[in-house]
């Protein structure tokens, strides 16, 4: 695909970025993270290390949270590596400052109720945090297009390992605060879906070709976080996010909301990219049942 092919289509659909900005600018209630945070729990980690008998959250959910925070803390990575596909000076950069702020308070409000609820080691957490952003982040983007076909599955998926956790949590506290931040992930993902349906409305051909190359090689940001494997496939059994789900809440209603199936008067290179798409949610599945008899059924 030619890049002059990629960037005419950026500009057709320039228009949209406006207009998606300020819905959602009516949309999302701001909000503050020093309102959620139970402070009057904090105590001193110098005259009082912690314990893990400080704890009162499962394993399973802090290894979640804390897993969703150290992604979090990369924001500067996700911001550069958005910001780089970009046309300098335009709405799309404005669109990226405006996600990149709202993002930003993911991680204070997390951090801020794990070390106050000492639901974390917190020199651990600090080394991982560490090592995570030495690592840095850098995604496989051929191209924009494939930057929002991404985003808009990311922040889906975020949004159900958000709103999972919280959910798992059994603690009012955490609860708010991972339905406030899924909250916030479900307006971003809002956004990133509509800029790539406005694409496919206006030229249906590279839109295809670089959905099926993001969704069919599709991995969350985290991967560079020290002992990622083994947090990801806990969180997978308990439910915080798993295949299942990726295909359930994510694949499936993307597709369906970008009516993928229902795309006509496709090139035929288009319409081979259409049917390869559309074969993925099996793909995924038999992923799914491949997991479930390594590590036995997980939770839904």
């Amino acid at each position: 695909m030619a890049d002059n092919e990629v960037y005419a289509l950026l500009e057709a659909v320039t228009p949209s970025v406006d207009r998606l900005m300020a819905e959602h600018r009516e949309r999302r209630e701001h909000w503050y993270a020093h309102e959620y945070v139970p402070w009057e729990q904090g105590r001193n980690f110098v005259t009082e290390p912690w314990e893990e008998s400080h704890a009162s959250l499962s394993p399973e959910v802090r290894t979640a949270l804390v897993l969703n925070l150290l992604t979090e803390d990369n924001l500067p990575y996700y911001h550069a590596e958005i910001e780089k596909h970009l046309p300098g000076g335009s709405p799309w950069q404005d669109w990226n400052r405006l996600w990149t702020a709202e993002e930003g308070q993911h991680a204070i409000a997390l951090r801020s109720y794990l070390l106050t609820s000492r639901n974390c080691d917190p020199a651990e957490l600090e080394d991982d945090r560490f090592a995570t952003m030495e690592r840095g982040y850098e995604g496989d983007f051929q191209n924009p297009i494939d930057v929002f076909v991404y985003t808009s599955a990311q922040e889906l998926a975020t949004r159900v390992s958000h709103r999972n956790a919280g959910k798992l949590a059994d603690d009012k506290t955490a609860y708010d605060i991972m339905a406030r931040i899924a909250a916030d992930e479900n307006h971003h993902f809002i956004f990133y879906k509509s800029v790539v349906a406005d694409m496919l409305t206006e030229n249906p051909s590279p839109v295809l070709e670089s959905m099926y190359r993001v969704l069919a090689n599709f991995q969350m940001p985290g991967t560079g976080i020290p002992g990622y494997l083994r947090r990801a496939v806990a969180m997978a059994k308990s439910g915080v996010y798993n295949l299942r789900q990726h295909h359930d809440r994510v694949v499936v209603p993307l597709l369906r909301d970008w009516k993928v199936d229902q795309l006509t008067d496709l090139t035929p290179e288009a319409a081979e990219m259409q049917q390869k798409i559309m074969e993925l949610p099996k793909r995924i599945l038999r992923r799914a049942d491949a997991f479930d008899r390594r590590f036995g059924e997980v939770s839904q």
